[in-house]
């Protein structure tokens, strides 16, 4: 039985590129997701992203950085 938590590593992994128009809002959801408003995603749609592209960058993203912590919390108890 594969391992989840590899299965998330390569799904964060296979995640298109980013639009550069997104690089503000990736960081906030990076840093600080509980800030994140419906007028920043607002922002992109004006910008000419969709629903869909939106969504799956930003889990990308979420899931990277969930992974990331739960690194270095490992390495902190190890």
């Amino acid at each position: 039985m594969p391992d989840p938590i590899d299965e998330l590593r390569d799904l964060a992994a296979a995640a298109h590129p980013a639009p550069a128009a997104m690089a503000a809002y990736l960081d906030k959801v990076r840093e600080r997701a509980s800030t994140v408003t419906d007028g920043d995603v607002e922002a992109l749609r004006e910008d000419g992203l969709t629903e869909d592209e939106i969504f799956e960058q930003t889990v990308a993203v979420a899931l990277g950085e969930g992974l990331r912590r739960l690194d270095r919390a490992r390495a902190v108890i190890e």
